[in-house]
């Protein structure tokens, strides 16, 4: 057998990798528990091993032991990523370029794919586990790990260079709410402020970019809606961590080979009305199921909490509004601004600054219309104040001081608004 030096790592691996199929009762093996499994897969490596006389140091046995066993019963190349808690994101844009970010940085990796092959045996793998497919008829899709990381997967025609495989990554212990504080994300009155208004049953959306922290917020704030509750969620990958223990999970259903049958956001609202919610928690709203959300939360369904791609507060409002257009009902803006600035109470806006770092940048009510204008005050904002030696963002979070419109609501329910969150001042530096 020729040495590690002279074939280099990957080939010896992928011939093992052919050795070892070829000798396994896959069959058999899928029928017996995980780790039975791999210790058998382990003993037919080492003795394979020990006949070729792999003249390999024990560290270099030990770690094609384990990459073998992460191409047979995990995901190959991104076994190594998806071990590590600090990785919050798997970014391969071709068999041989993979990234990962982490603490907000991304980095490029050394590890790579044997070829497109290869990439797509796993992307077919990962997607195949929760009934997606990936073809040339249907070239996109969205999945999920069975640790509830986020997958996209896009393959050639419409992807030029190859396959493409995004993941994001939600660790297997979720950021809390003291979490957050710890890390500067909003200050503690901040955090008291959004616990009060959603035990007082506030329409809370959540603004922000890609890779804001979106969902970890969705899933702190749904944290606070009482155990008593029936909470429906709808997501068109599931995600969502919610700890109550009545909670509905809805995912929604792509299309078949035929093109048929496929089960939007907005069908699965639809039904959620009829399943006697207290509470609906949509992943994200991205497009006409918005008309049925606001409808929802304007009859009799207050306390639901949903996502959006947007910049700003103003932003998130007025991409609700083309999405309620997407709907076709032919209302007038004037009618569909009015469904929204009495639907909706708080718009959280998220964003991830140049140092990558995650931050509420503003907490916003809506307080109304004034002809044909949704009002908005800011009771919190995060002000950037320029960066230190190192490039960290400096700033502050404030209070704007304001009493809150819905201070009355609060105190209706019996949620107490304590004035002292509305002056809180925190400087990061």
């Amino acid at each position: 057998m020729p040495t590690l030096e002279a074939t280099g790592f990957q080939a010896i691996k992928t011939d093992y990798h052919r050795k070892v199929l070829e000798r396994l009762n896959l069959e058999r093996l899928d029928r017996m528990p995980i780790e039975e499994a791999r210790s058998e897969v382990m003993t037919l490596i080492r003795s394979l091993m020990a006949l070729d006389s792999l003249p390999l140091t024990l560290v270099e046995r030990d770690l094609l032991v384990r990459d073998l066993q992460d191409e047979i019963f995990g995901f190959g190349p991104l076994e190594v990523f998806l071990r590590d808690p600090l990785v919050s994101d798997i970014l391969v844009n071709r068999a041989d370029q993979i990234y990962v970010e982490k603490k907000g940085r991304l980095t490029k990796t050394d590890v790579r794919f044997n070829d497109d092959a290869h990439l797509l045996r796993i992307i077919d793998r990962i997607v195949s586990r929760v009934g997606r497919r990936i073809d040339e008829s249907s070239p996109m899709v969205d999945a999920r790990l069975p640790d509830g990381s986020r997958v996209n997967a896009i393959i050639p025609p419409l992807a030029l260079d190859g396959p493409c495989l995004s993941i994001r990554r939600f660790g297997s212990d979720p950021l809390t709410g003291d979490k957050l504080v710890g890390h500067q994300a909003l200050t503690q009155a901040m955090l008291d402020f959004l616990r009060v208004c959603v035990i007082a049953r506030s329409n809370i959306i959540i603004s922000g970019g890609t890779g804001a922290g979106k969902t970890t917020l969705l899933n702190v704030l749904s944290g606070f809606i009482p155990e008593h509750e029936r909470v429906i969620t709808i997501e068109d990958a599931a995600e969502l961590q919610l700890k109550q223990e009545h909670v509905v999970r809805l995912e929604t259903r792509p299309p078949n080979v035929e093109g048929q049958g496929a089960i939007k956001q907005r069908h699965l609202v639809m039904n959620s009305l009829r399943m006697r919610p207290d509470r609906i928690v949509m992943g994200e709203c991205r497009g006409e199921e918005a008309v049925d959300m606001l409808q929802a939360m304007n009859t009799g369904h207050d306390g639901s909490l949903t996502t959006i791609h947007a910049n700003t507060p103003r932003d998130a409002l007025s991409r609700l509004e083309t999405m309620v257009s997407m709907a076709n009902l032919n209302l007038p803006d004037r009618a569909i601004r009015q469904q929204i600035a009495s639907a909706l109470h708080l718009v959280v806006q998220l964003t991830r600054l140049s140092d990558g770092t995650r931050k509420v940048l503003s907490i916003a009510e809506i307080t109304g219309t004034e002809g044909e204008i949704v009002c908005m005050q800011e009771l919190f904002t995060f002000e950037r104040q320029g960066l230190t030696e190192t490039g960290k963002v400096k700033g502050r979070f404030r209070g704007a001081g304001l009493r809150p419109h819905c201070a009355e609501r609060l105190a209706a329910v019996g949620q107490k608004l304590n004035p002292a969150w509305m002056e809180d001042v925190l400087v990061i530096s």
